[in-house]
């Protein structure tokens, strides 16, 4: 039997207003000179999606006010409503966010690194302890110096030929991982 679709409406999606004052998962992303518009919109499309906390545009990455356009193509308006800030450089971020109390996460392919299947984040989520997940550059991923101030490092499993995934297929994967688990310990 068929399936049939579901309206916007059925959908009962809230407001940019109400996505404000809703309360939000503890997570916040950290692009990490991220160059590419279409990401950076993706992004911000996937944080409004799972409700986080916001972004970090740090370095090179482009932000709405001076991009709205290209960014808007694939955020159809999450630009709007997930609230972000820009940082220059993104140590900076960091050492804002940890003063904040947020456990930075490098997602990196790293020596000693946690795999995503086997971090169980549901363990550290139970007290509603925030997270900065940190996404790299499309080239040459997360700066070394940042990769140097983190608390964690996770590197997603792959088994093909190819050695990255593209940046915002990340930040979706992650995004999806800490929901799963956050849903699973019954956080949201």
């Amino acid at each position: 039997m068929a399936q049939q679709k579901l309206t916007v409406e059925e959908m009962g999606r809230m407001d940019v207003a109400a996505f404000r004052q809703a309360s939000k998962l503890p997570l916040v992303m950290v692009l990490d000179n991220v160059r590419s518009l279409h990401n950076i919109g993706s992004i911000f499309r996937t944080a409004d999606a799972f409700r986080l906390s916001g972004l970090w545009l740090c370095g090179i990455t482009a932000t709405p006010e001076r991009n709205l356009v290209e960014i808007h193509k694939t955020a159809l308006g999450a630009e709007e409503s997930v609230e972000w800030h820009y940082a220059a450089h993104t140590l900076d971020a960091v050492e804002e966010l940890r003063r904040e109390g947020y456990t930075i996460v490098a997602i990196e392919q790293c020596h000693g690194s946690t795999m995503l299947n086997e971090w169980r984040a549901w363990q550290d989520l139970r007290p509603r302890r925030p997270y900065a997940f940190i996404m790299g550059n499309e080239v040459k991923g997360v700066d070394q110096r940042v990769v140097d101030a983190a608390d964690l490092v996770i590197e997603i499993p792959q088994y093909g030929t190819k050695h990255s995934l593209n940046v915002s297929v990340t930040a979706g994967i992650v995004m999806w991982e800490v929901i799963r688990q956050a849903l699973l310990c019954g956080m949201i």
